[in-house]
Formats: structure tokens, C-alpha cells, sequence
């Protein structure tokens, strides 16, 4: 997924601030479904049928600020499944501009319905293991 940096992502030195990476990373997961082609409102649809009022929470996340973007950059925000289990997936992310590798996350991904950890309904858990066998991680 691309993601151009305005001035409004970046501090007081022209660089993007760091928080503001969190937000790309969260633009790459929620497009994550999407761009590996599954039906993403159906998808959910299921899901919702199996666990009315799900919702998906970071557990814990890990970055790795290798270099910085600048106002104007173009950034790709790649995501993969690393690791799908019952109640959680865990995500590889990367942040790069061009061929430079920018910033490299690692998210573990709760599947939560009324405040607690449930199994991630099947159709989704299809889907994100999918995404796992196509990127071979």
C-alpha cells in the first residue's frame, strides 16, 4: 500500500514524527484483507454473524526505526501474516521507500468479542492463513 508523506505527518526537522508511523502500520492491517483480494465486507459480515460486536486489538507491537521519510516521500506499507492462531495473528510489517527498508514492525493482533479473547471466526482465519501461505512466512 502506498502512503505519501505531507507535511502534516512530519516535526519541527521535516522528518515524520514516529507516532505518525503507527497510523500507516494501521492503514497497511486494515487494508491487509483487501489487498490480498478476499471479500472484505463479507468477511466481516460472517464474522459478525458468529461474534456480534467483535473487534480487533493490539496485544503488542515491536518496531524497529531503521531511517527516516521526509515530507513529500512516497512510502510502501507492506503486510504479511506471520503467525495465525486461534485468538490472535501476529503481523510482519514494513515500511520502505523505494528499496530502503524504513521501519519494521512486528503486531500481535487480538481477536476480542464483549472484552475477552475469542477464536478468530473461521472465514477470517481462512482468509489471513491464506495471506500467510501466499507470502510464505
Amino acid at each position: 500500500m502506498s502512503v505519501r508523506v505531507y507535511y502534516e505527518d512530519t516535526d519541527f526537522s521535516g522528518i515524520v514524527y514516529h507516532a505518525n508511523y503507527l497510523r500507516f502500520l494501521e492503514r497497511g492491517r486494515t487494508n491487509h484483507l483487501r489487498l490480498l483480494g478476499a471479500g472484505h465486507r463479507s468477511l466481516f459480515e460472517e464474522a459478525r454473524q458468529e461474534a456480534p460486536g467483535f473487534a480487533f486489538v493490539v496485544r503488542s507491537m515491536q518496531i524497529e526505526f531503521l531511517k527516516p521519510a521526509r515530507m513529500d516521500d512516497v512510502l510502501e506499507v507492506m503486510t504479511g501474516p506471520q503467525q495465525v492462531k486461534g485468538a490472535s495473528i501476529t503481523l510482519h510489517q514494513r515500511i520502505t521507500r523505494g528499496d530502503e527498508l524504513l521501519v519494521e514492525a512486528h503486531v500481535r493482533v487480538a481477536f476480542v468479542c464483549a472484552g475477552r479473547a475469542r477464536p478468530i471466526p473461521k472465514a477470517l482465519r481462512t482468509a489471513m492463513r491464506a495471506g500467510q501461505d501466499l507470502i510464505g512466512t
